[in-house]
């Protein structure tokens, strides 16, 4: 008895399920129904407008023919009647000469007809008959304005209805990323010329490969294309890679997207760790304000309190933490302290090639930027232990740009930036310091990593922020390889 209630219940759960899917259908149909009805009535509604515009422009075209074949005859006409009226003046003119000499010849008389004979020959002179052209001034012959539409009328039974445009296919091979931009190119396997424009399609993704059902991020839109390509610039890649997809229309329909694409986009991306941060630092993700009253602050408030309250243990910024993404090691009491002012990125490199940028208040009276190892001591500042390498500006009684590490410095004969670029080759033990405007290298250090290592930062009286997502810059990659086999570091600081 029970297994046979058993086997009805999923008999139940089955039936249940497949009713939801049967009803979910009908109301698709029924939707579909609707839709259909209104898409063929905005259809035929277009192919009335454009009907009803063809007719407008014939119309147009036929009154404007018809008023130049009115305008030639007017012309012609006039022409024509004025030579008519000038020639019956002359013969009129002609045909009284005519007569007053054949009066003179049968007059018996001689007195004055010498006279009469000179007056006649002098009048025949001066007639207007031997002054006329006898050519028409204007020809009767109007074929000039015959029209002959034999193509236009093969054109016009040729109307159809615009076919669905081809679906573009990218050329993977042809795309390229760098410099955080991405140019896409796509190709038609026939020239379509009904095609009006291409409208490309773009969305973030850490995922590679065609789409999924549900992604993070939203189809971003592009447009009104008219060429096969197109360049995406101003990019922040705070994804690992973006999924293209296009799609060709014309002035009617659009046809099908094209097969997505998934473009890798790496750049290193990272955020400051305020739980590292020194209590006089204030810091907002990629943006540091030196607040001399903050250690004061700092210190009434309870150890317990200071560290639960940090954003590290916050549980959407441990959810969101990506694999390279590591714990802070200085939650609580072990953030910086004394005179170091620092503050480390919360996440660490440990392969390939990274390159971040960073805009400081030149005003500041102290500032460094760089990498440190995760054993660098909380009262340690930056590039004073062999734990950190570092680019320090010094406002502090006289101005000054050095490189530091392990306690030693080489002053930089470089003018000083508005924002340092910091590229880092980790197999290659390779840290350069770069003006991010012109792209210039200002220093270089050579050496060896061992262990992890992770951007820092320090500032005293000052501001700056962190700019990441960022590609390594492709005159940057040229200009590492250039000097490949020359050193431009300090070996004392490396």
């Amino acid at each position: 008895m029970g297994e046979h209630k058993e086997s009805l219940r999923k008999i139940t759960t089955t039936l249940t399920l497949k009713n939801e899917e049967i009803t979910n259908f009908i109301c698709s149909l029924k939707q579909s129904l609707e839709n259909l009805e209104a898409n063929s009535d905005r259809v035929h509604g277009d192919l009335e407008s454009e009907f009803t515009s063809l007719n407008a422009v014939l119309d147009q075209l036929k009154d404007g023919m018809l008023t130049r074949i009115k305008q030639e005859r007017a012309s012609r006409t006039y022409e024509l009647q004025s030579q008519l009226s000038a020639c019956s003046k002359a013969l009129e003119s002609s045909e009284e000469l005519l007569d007053l000499a054949n009066q003179t010849l049968c007059s018996s008389q001689t007195e004055g007809f010498m006279q009469a004979a000179k007056d006649i020959k002098d009048s025949v002179t001066m007639a207007p008959a031997f002054r006329l052209s006898l050519k028409a001034k204007a020809s009767d012959n109007m074929s000039h304005m015959m029209v002959d539409f034999s193509q236009e009328r093969e054109m016009l039974r040729g109307i159809s209805f615009l076919p669905v445009p081809a679906t573009p296919e990218i050329q993977v091979s042809e795309c390229q990323v760098c410099d955080n931009t991405v140019s896409v190119l796509w190709t038609l396997q026939e020239p379509d010329s009904k095609i009006d424009h291409y409208t490309l399609e773009h969305r973030r993704t850490n995922h590679d490969g065609p789409p999924r059902l549900r992604e993070e991020f939203p189809w971003m839109v592009v447009e009104g294309i008219r060429p096969m390509e197109h360049t995406l610039t101003g990019l922040r890649f705070d994804t690992r890679f973006m999924t293209f997809r296009v799609k060709a229309c014309n002035k009617a329909v659009a046809g099908e997207f094209s097969e997505p694409v998934t473009l890798e986009t790496h750049a290193f991306l990272f955020k400051l760790d305020a739980a590292s941060a020194h209590q006089n630092l204030k810091v907002e993700e990629l943006s540091v304000e030196w607040d001399s009253v903050g250690g004061k602050v700092q210190e009434i408030r309870k150890d317990k309190n200071r560290t639960n309250q940090s954003p590290m243990h916050s549980p959407a910024r441990v959810s969101m933490m990506s694999p390279k993404r590591v714990p802070t090691v200085r939650p609580g009491r072990d953030r910086f302290t004394a005179e170091s002012y620092t503050v480390l990125a919360d996440t660490a490199i440990d392969a390939g090639q990274q390159y971040w940028e960073v805009r400081f208040d030149k005003e500041s009276k102290a500032f460094a930027v760089g990498v440190a190892l995760r054993s660098l001591g909380r009262f340690d500042q930056l590039g004073k232990s062999g734990a950190s390498w570092c680019i320090h500006l010094n406002n502090w009684l006289q101005q000054s740009l050095t490189a530091k590490h392990n306690n030693k410095a080489r002053t930089l004969d470089c003018a000083i930036p508005d924002r340092i670029g910091v590229y880092c080759n980790y197999e290659e033990g390779i840290l350069s310091f770069y003006n991010a405007k012109l792209k210039q290298l200002m220093h270089t250090f050579r050496t060896k990593f061992t262990q992890p290592i992770i951007p820092a930062f320090m500032v005293w009286n000052g501001t700056f922020s962190v700019k990441t997502g960022l590609q390594v810059p492709s005159v940057v990659q040229s200009g590492q390889r250039k000097n490949s086999n020359t050193s431009s570091s300090n070996a004392s600081l490396t």
